[in-house]
């Protein structure tokens, strides 16, 4: 375990359910990505993930990454969509398999390909299963997901319960960037049955008030990206966190 996941584990055993910011590298203008961070980590959150589910080029990956490590002292988190989302210049990586994809690539091809940079850049890499929920946007779309229904709760406690068994401490409920609707709470409460390991949720959480369902159901990390891409103002996130800091520390 390295420092960006001790760091994590360390948040959450004291301060309960953690919000993370998503910045993806297509969406943001380098003159002012460097304040915006700034605002994020001001207003509470406790890591930048930093990805997107379509192809931005490495040397744009790297400009942001740089801009934001120079600006935050929270942890950067590389959420990779191929092996293009390796950055030498991140904290940490998730190094996470697409369990529901229909391609092999994304099961565990891309991984074979970017482990030797891992490696090269000797970034610490925190192992994750990631599940697409619903349509899954492009995410969904870019990872041929056979993505799994709302109303199929056990379906997506069976493949977290997976990658728990293979060893990842890490599971992902992802709805999609910008989706509608966020993964159900009642979906989140039958995972969090199943496993033991860090639930985290993202997609479609556009206030306090979802993101304290989520947690109080079981989620352990919040995750929100469109938020900051469309209103620039670290207000939403600090209304998440502030509702986050209510829910109870899970033991």
């Amino acid at each position: 375990m390295g420092k960006a996941e001790a760091y994590l584990l360390d948040r959450l055993r004291n301060d309960g359910p953690l919000h993370m910011t998503l910045i993806d590298p297509e969406k943001v203008d380098l003159s002012t990505i460097g304040s915006l961070v700034q605002q994020v980590e001001k207003a509470g959150t406790m890591a930048i993930m930093v990805g997107g589910s379509t192809m931005a080029s490495s040397r744009d990956l790297d400009a942001v990454v740089k801009t934001i490590k120079e600006n935050v002292r929270v942890p950067v988190i590389l959420f990779p969509n191929n092996v293009s989302g390796i950055s030498p210049y991140a904290d940490a990586i998730w190094f996470m398999s697409l369990l529901n994809s229909n391609d092999p690539y994304f099961l565990m091809g891309a991984q074979a390909l970017g482990a030797p940079l891992v490696k090269k850049y000797n970034l610490e890499a925190i192992p994750m299963g990631y599940i697409i929920v619903g349509a899954g946007g492009a995410a969904g779309l870019i990872g041929r997901a056979n993505w799994i229904p709302y109303d199929r709760p056990e379906i997506a406690a069976i493949f977290a319960l997976a990658a728990q068994c293979l060893g990842m401490r890490f599971v992902y409920l992802e709805a999609g960037s910008g989706a509608k609707e966020p993964v159900p709470p009642s979906m989140v409460s039958v995972v969090r049955d199943a496993v033991d390991c860090n639930l985290i949720v993202g997609g479609g959480i556009k206030n306090g008030k979802v993101a304290m369902e989520l947690a109080k159901a079981g989620a352990d990390i919040i995750v929100t990206g469109t938020l900051v891409e469309e209103n620039q103002d670290p207000a939403k996130i600090r209304e998440i966190v502030d509702r986050l800091r209510q829910v109870k520390r899970r033991t």
